[in-house]
C-alpha cells in the first residue's frame, strides 16, 4: 500500500499542488493541505512541488497467515422462531467450499430461547452451531449483534464467512467486516475456492458489463453475501455429527446505543421469489393499462405478473415486483419473458429459472441465448393466442 505524506512545516501553502492535480483532490482547508479519496496517486503533486513537502511512501502490506484461518461460518437469520430460508442455501455452497479444503462448517445463531432451532441445524452437514442466546438478543440490534459476531470470529477464526443478502445479513456484515479491516463482497451470484484459501467471489460489475472475480488474498476472514434464490438448498445430511456450543455473552457486548420501544409486525405481501410460474413483462410494453393483458396470462397460469426496473421506475408497478440486481432473485420452475431483450442485470436475478420461455421481436435479444425455448414475435399478437390457447384447452378438459 502506498500513501501521500504532507510536512505541514515545510509547505509554505503556494497552491502549486492542487492546480497541478487532474483528479481536484487536493484543496486547503484551514490553512492546510488536504488530500481526498480522490486522489490516484500519479504523484504530480509530490513531483511539483517546489519545497518537497509531499512524499510518497510505500508501505508493505501486512500479510496474514491464512493457517490460523480455518472453515466456513455461516450466519443464521432467524425471525419469530424461523430459520430464514437462504441460511439453508448458505450451509449447500459452504458445503461444497468445504469439500474443496478440507475444512469445517460452523453456524453462528443469535437470539433469545432458540436452542430448539440448532436441531434444524443438525440435521445438514454442519460440524458445529455456535449458540448465543440472552433475552437482550430478542430483537436484532446491529450494534449488539455485531459485538456477537465478532466475539465468535476471534473464538473460531474462520476463513470464510457467508451471509445472506438481506435487510439484516446487508446492515450487519459490513460492520463485521469494518471490525477485521477485511474485504466485504456484496450480493455475489457465484462462489469458488482455490487451493490456498482464496475465495474467488463472482459478481456483477460496472453496470453489469461485466462479471468481476474478487479476492481477499491479505486478510482473513473473507466476507460474503448471498441473495436468497441464488444458491441451491442443501440435503440433509444422512448421519448428523454436527455439536451445539453454547456460547457465554458478556454483559459489555450487549451494551447498545438502540433503544427499542416497540416491535410492529409488517404485513407479508405475496412475494415473487417464492411463486412457481411468473410472467415478466419489460420495455415492450407500450402502456401501464396492457399489462392487465400479462396479468390474465399469469392468473391463468396460477402465476404473479413481474417486471423489469424500467417499469417500477415510470411507475407502473410497485418495486417488490421487479427482478433483476436492484430488484428480487427468483428461481420459479417456468418464468415467461414477454417484450424483455435482456439486460445482464435482469438475467441475473432469475437465471437459475428451471425453464425460460422469451417472447421478442428481436430475434437477436440476448434473452434468447439463455432461454430454453425462444418465440420471435410481437407479445401483442403471441401473448393473446397463447390466453385463447389456454382458455380453450381448460373448456375443453372441463377445468
Amino acid at each position: 500500500m502506498a500513501e501521500l505524506v504532507i510536512n505541514h512545516n515545510r509547505c509554505n501553502l503556494c497552491g502549486k499542488c492542487i492546480t497541478v492535480c487532474p483528479f481536484n483532490a487536493i484543496s486547503m482547508h484551514g490553512g492546510k493541505i488536504e488530500i481526498s479519496a480522490g486522489c490516484k496517486m500519479c504523484k504530480l503533486c509530490s513531483k511539483n512541488c517546489p519545497e518537497q513537502a509531499i512524499d510518497f511512501i510505500d508501505k508493505k502490506r501486512t500479510v496474514v497467515n491464512k493457517e490460523e484461518w480455518k472453515g466456513i461460518l455461516v450466519f443464521v437469520e432467524n425471525f419469530e422462531g424461523n430459520i430464514h430460508p437462504v441460511t439453508f442455501e448458505l450451509i449447500g455452497k459452504a458445503n461444497e467450499i468445504a469439500k474443496s479444503i478440507n475444512h469445517p462448517i460452523y453456524c453462528l445463531i443469535i437470539g433469545d430461547q432458540i436452542s430448539h432451532q440448532t436441531n434444524k441445524l443438525l440435521k445438514y452437514p454442519v460440524n458445529k452451531v455456535f449458540l448465543y442466546e440472552d433475552k437482550e438478543l430478542k430483537h436484532f440490534r446491529v450494534d449488539t449483534y455485531t459485538n456477537i459476531f465478532e466475539d465468535c470470529i476471534r473464538t473460531v477464526k474462520p476463513s470464510v464467512i457467508l451471509v445472506g443478502a438481506t435487510l439484516i445479513g446487508r446492515s450487519l456484515a459490513p460492520r463485521v467486516a469494518a471490525r477485521f479491516r477485511t474485504g466485504l463482497t456484496a450480493d455475489c451470484t457465484s462462489l469458488e475456492v482455490r487451493e490456498n484459501t482464496d475465495l474467488v467471489q463472482i459478481r456483477p460489475a460496472f453496470g453489469g458489463n461485466i462479471m468481476a472475480q474478487i479476492i481477499t488474498p491479505y486478510s482473513r476472514p473473507q466476507i460474503a453475501t448471498v441473495r436468497h434464490k441464488v444458491m441451491t438448498p442443501t440435503k440433509q445430511a444422512d448421519f448428523p455429527l454436527g455439536k451445539v456450543e453454547r456460547c457465554f455473552v458478556t454483559p459489555e457486548k450487549l451494551n447498545s446505543k438502540i433503544t427499542i420501544r416497540k416491535v410492529m409486525i409488517k404485513e407479508e405481501l405475496p412475494s415473487i421469489s417464492d411463486v412457481e410460474v411468473l410472467i415478466a413483462a419489460g420495455r415492450g410494453v407500450r402502456g401501464l393499462k396492457d399489462l392487465s393483458l400479462f396479468e390474465e396470462l399469469a392468473t391463468l397460469l396460477g402465476g404473479q405478473l413481474a417486471t423489469t426496473r424500467p417499469l417500477v421506475e415510470m411507475g407502473w408497478v410497485h418495486y417488490s415486483k421487479q427482478i433483476g440486481l436492484s430488484g428480487r432473485t427468483v428461481k420459479p420452475k417456468l418464468i415467461i419473458t414477454c417484450g424483455i431483450s435482456g439486460a445482464v442485470q435482469f438475467m441475473a436475478g432469475m437465471s437459475a429459472s428451471e425453464c425460460i420461455i422469451a417472447i421478442n421481436k428481436d430475434r437477436n435479444a440476448p434473452i434468447f441465448g439463455q432461454a430454453h425455448y425462444a418465440v420471435i414475435g410481437d407479445i401483442y399478437e403471441v401473448v393473446p393466442l397463447l390466453i385463447e390457447k389456454i382458455k380453450k384447452t381448460r373448456d375443453t378438459n372441463g377445468i
